[in-house]
């Protein structure tokens, strides 16, 4: 998955389309990423002490990793990801720029 926790993304399709975010957890089971403040769905929990009431959350939801874009760091545009290997190590670097992500 060419995705990692930290990186910088924005949605291209869905509800939340033209929004960005970090990437708070990867999935790579099936597929999906969580982004910090979009995909939000709402959670209905139980009150967990007598004389507390039950409550509605809105939580992050995991999003199919085809509906995201990283945002490379370095030029500040949507990109997709290539790899170069050095002799040392594997880095990934941005299509457009160059420049390691």
């Amino acid at each position: 998955m060419r995705i990692k926790k930290g990186d910088q993304i924005q949605i291209i399709s869905g509800k939340d389309k033209g929004k960005s975010g970090k990437v708070m957890r990867v999935i790579p089971a099936s597929m999906k990423v969580v982004v910090e403040g979009l995909n939000l769905v709402k959670k209905h929990s139980k009150p967990k002490k007598s004389g507390e009431k039950g409550q509605r959350v809105e939580v992050p939801a995991p999003t199919n990793v085809s509906n995201v874009m990283i945002v490379c760091p370095k030029c500040g545009k949507l990109t997709r990801i290539g790899f170069s290997i050095n002799k040392d190590n594997k880095s990934r670097v941005c299509k457009k720029c160059k420049g390691e992500i």
